[in-house]
C-alpha cells in the first residue's frame, strides 16, 4: 500500500514515478534516498521584482546556491531538468513565507501561484549521497529514515541587493578516514555543493548543539565519528527571512524536487 511505503521502496523508482506519487499526495516525507542516482534540487520562488537580486545572490554564493535551472516568469513547468513536471505540485512539501516569516507549510501551491513568480532550482547535497554510499561512506539520515540535520552557521554569505544572511549547512557523521574519502568524492559534484565547507569542531562555525538542528532531524553520532558539514540549499531560506519579501515560496527543508538528470551529469570525472 502507498501509505506503507518507505525510502527503500522508492530508492530504485524513476523520478517521474516518484513525482507522480508526490503529485497525488502519496509521499509527503523527505526525499533523501529516493530515485537513487538522480539529481535533486532545492526550490525558491519569488516575485519577479526580486529575481535579479536573487540571481545575483546565487552567483555570488555558488557553494550554497548552485543554480540548476531558472524558469520563465509566470511559468510553473520545468523545461531543462525534467519533463512533464510542475513546480506547483511536484515537491512533497513547500514553505510559504510572508514578510520574512514562515506563514504555512503545504503540499500544493497551485492556489497561491502568481503570474509574476520566478522559480529557481538549486543543487542539493542529496544528489551525491549515492556516490557516498558506493564508496562505503554512511549516510545516517537514510539509515534512520529521517531528514538530514541542517544548521545556521556564523559564515556570512555575500549580499546582493535585498538578499543577505548566513550560510546554512547540512551535516553527516562519519569517521575521519571516511571524511577524507567523502571530500574526494563530493569534490566531483560542484553543481550540488561539492566538497564540505567544514568538518570536526562545530563551534568554529557557530554551531553549539548538534542534537538540536535549526532544520531537519538530529541523527546519531557514534563513537569515533566526526561531523562533516556541506553548504546547504536551505541557505536561501535564511536570506528570504532576512530580506522579508512580501511572499516567497521554498521547498520544506529535506523535501526536494527530483529531476530527470543523472547525478553523473553534474559530476567532474
Amino acid at each position: 500500500m502507498e501509505g506503507m511505503m518507505d525510502i527503500l521502496d522508492l530508492a530504485g523508482k524513476r523520478p517521474s514515478e516518484v513525482r507522480n506519487l508526490i503529485r497525488r499526495g502519496s509521499w509527503t516525507q523527505p526525499t533523501s534516498g529516493l530515485s537513487n542516482g538522480y539529481t535533486q534540487a532545492n526550490l525558491v520562488i519569488l516575485p519577479e521584482k526580486y529575481a535579479y537580486d536573487f540571481l545575483l545572490f546565487c552567483q555570488r554564493n555558488p557553494k550554497p546556491c548552485p543554480l540548476l535551472e531558472v524558469l520563465d516568469t509566470g511559468d510553473p513547468i520545468i523545461k531543462l531538468t525534467a519533463e512533464h513536471a510542475d513546480i506547483r505540485t511536484d515537491l512533497p512539501k513547500y514553505r510559504v513565507y510572508r514578510n520574512g516569516l514562515l506563514n504555512d507549510e503545504i503540499t500544493d501551491i497551485t492556489s497561491l501561484w502568481q503570474e509574476d513568480f520566478v522559480s529557481f532550482l538549486i543543487g542539493c547535497s542529496f544528489s551525491f549521497e549515492q556516490a557516498l554510499l558506493e564508496n562505503d561512506i554512511p549516510v545516517r539520515q537514510i539509515e534512520q529514515q529521517c531528514n538530514v540535520p541542517m544548521f545556521r552557521t556564523n559564515i556570512p554569505c555575500k549580499s546582493a541587493g535585498v538578499f543577505e544572511g548566513p550560510m546554512v549547512v547540512s551535516m553527516r557523521p562519519m569517521t575521519e578516514k571516511q571524511a577524507i574519502r567523502a571530500i574526494q568524492v563530493t569534490s566531483r559534484f560542484p553543481s550540488v555543493h561539492g566538497a564540505p565547507v567544514h568538518f570536526g569542531n562545530p563551534e568554529k562555525i557557530g554551531i553549539h548543539d548538534l542534537l538540536h538542528p535549526d532544520f531537519g532531524d538530529p541523527v546519531i553520532i557514534r563513537d569515533g565519528e566526526i561531523p562533516v558539514f556541506w553548504a546547504c540549499g536551505v541557505t536561501p531560506q535564511a536570506a528570504v527571512m532576512a530580506s522579508k519579501p512580501e511572499i516567497a515560496i521554498t521547498h520544506a527543508p529535506g523535501h526536494m524536487f527530483i529531476t530527470d538528470q543523472k547525478d553523473t551529469v553534474f559530476s567532474i570525472l
